[in-house]
């Protein structure tokens, strides 16, 4: 599942008239990065949220055909936020773990490096802690995603899930951290750290700055 439903209130004047995930760097739409990730490990069907501009987005992705994949949209009334989206999307991710992608992350992560999952509800894959964001998120000790005041690492926005983490969950608007929260708690949520490429776009200067983007997150579309 690919989360775009959201405007990007920080994106200012540039998402007035454009979703987030249309705006561009180098030569690709910001969505069609995590598109060409899990295209390269074999992913045949991808769910993508819309809301903000959802017309828009559909009438350039399509049904997914020129990126060797199909595309299911979950459309949303209201922007759901992160948990909310994703629970209103599982009848179509189906009852097996499955990965989770933001539009405005872009990273050379080895998604087929994910686990399958078997106890845990979920793993995520942490970052270095960004500028923006200096306190990070979670802890990590040895593969196991902690609450810790130092050493913190931050959420990369990339994670596979079961399922199982969203039982009892209602429709309606919540966040995907909340649920992370409880379920860490649990001690049922593994991770692991990434120092590879990793980019959060969410504000004008972050699409000024990368002007270039590594060889490894491209695919051309069939």
């Amino acid at each position: 599942m690919i989360l775009a439903a959201g405007r990007g209130e920080r994106m200012q004047h540039l998402t007035e008239n454009t979703p987030k995930a249309l705006l561009r760097v180098a030569d690709h739409y910001l969505i069609e990065y995590p598109i060409f990730s899990l295209r390269k490990m074999g992913v045949k069907e991808i769910v993508i949220n819309v809301c903000y501009f959802a017309d828009k987005i559909k009438e350039v992705l399509g049904d997914g055909s020129r990126y060797g994949v199909r595309i299911i949209y979950s459309d949303e009334e209201i922007a759901l936020e992160t948990g909310g989206g994703i629970f209103q999307a599982l009848p179509f991710l189906g009852s097996d773990p499955f990965i989770v992608l933001s539009c405005d992350v872009l990273t050379d992560y080895p998604l087929k490096q994910l686990p399958t999952l078997s106890n845990q509800l979920a793993h995520l894959i942490l970052v270095d802690n960004p500028i923006y964001h200096p306190k990070g998120d979670f802890g990590l000790e040895k593969n196991k995603i902690i609450f810790h005041e130092k050493n913190t690492l931050t959420f990369g926005n990339i994670g596979i899930y079961r399922p199982e983490l969203f039982a009892g969950c209602q429709p309606g608007k919540f966040r995907l951290g909340d649920l992370l929260r409880a379920a860490i708690q649990q001690n049922a949520i593994t991770g692991e750290h990434y120092t590879g490429f990793w980019k959060n776009l969410g504000t004008p200067d972050d699409l000024e700055t990368l002007h270039v983007v590594p060889d490894s997150l491209l695919l051309d579309p069939i």
